[in-house]
């Protein structure tokens, strides 16, 4: 935030053909910014940072990079339990980066995001049908992920299978979000300990609607585990949300277990 500020008295005092880059800067600033607010679970905060965003983009003219913010508000919409405008978000974003051109990557992502968004609202026909775009477009981008933009890169095979089955499991499908989630952590790497705790999560999730309470608990260590090392409410958030769920499990030695290192962890 404090460089946000600095760039924008730059901006400020800058003559008008040498505004373009620091006005591209302080538009990932206030990205940056609204997903850290999001991270914090401060989701009106973040909204303002990514409207911010936004209209920083708009005024550069650069579509692709107004899809990728659009995309961060459609996934704050769905966390904030606003799913129908999650999915109009969504399809904006898809709609910005259709400007541009071939986009496929970019598109497979976008399409998950609104898959989400139709999870959140259970409307089960149209979350298969965004996944089916997202696994076409995926297919389509193979060979061409060079030329794709940097901040799409990390959206390889291992997260559309992890994002596929978050968005099964928030459909209320565990049987077929189960053995996405397992490969998708089977293959990420230990480092990356945001989204491993993330995965864990919705890997417990599963389990647990599944009936598999001794696997949701060893999942949701795992997700434990990473949340108290990463230092991320959000994610905090999640595993305090898990616990409420294993409430009608809450005398079985499994969840005793696990309330305790929750306590030990979380305080």
């Amino acid at each position: 935030m404090g460089h946000l500020r600095y760039v924008g008295r730059l901006l400020d005092s800058a003559e008008a053909g040498l505004r373009h880059d620091p006005q591209g800067v302080a538009a990932e600033l206030a990205r940056l910014s609204g997903w850290a607010y999001f991270d914090a679970r401060q989701y009106s905060t973040a909204r303002t940072y990514f409207v911010q965003a936004l209209k920083l983009s708009h005024t550069q003219g650069d579509s692709l990079f107004m899809a990728n913010v659009l995309s961060c508000m459609s996934l704050l919409a769905t966390y904030d339990g606003n799913p129908n405008d999650a999915v109009a978000l969504a399809c904006r974003a898809q709609d910005a980066a259709r400007a541009v051109g071939e986009q496929p990557l970019v598109m497979s992502m976008l399409h998950l995001r609104e898959a989400f968004a139709h999870a959140a609202l259970r409307d089960a026909q149209a979350c298969h049908q965004a996944v089916d775009r997202s696994r076409d477009q995926y297919e389509r981008s193979r060979g061409h992920e060079p030329e794709a933009p940097d901040w799409v890169q990390y959206f390889d095979e291992t997260k559309l299978l992890v994002d596929t089955g978050i968005a099964y499991a928030r459909l209320g499908e565990p049987a077929r979000a189960e053995p996405l989630i397992t490969e998708g952590l089977r293959r990420e790497n230990a480092d990356q300990q945001r989204g491993r705790a993330f995965h864990a999560y919705w890997l417990a999730s599963a389990q647990l609607q599944l009936g598999k309470l001794d696997e949701a608990c060893t999942s949701a260590g795992l997700a434990l585990g990473l949340a108290a090392a990463i230092d991320s409410p959000r994610v905090s958030g999640h595993i305090q949300e898990l616990h409420r769920q294993m409430l009608p499990y809450a005398r079985e030695a499994p969840v005793l277990a696990f309330e305790q290192r929750m306590r030990e962890a979380l305080g």
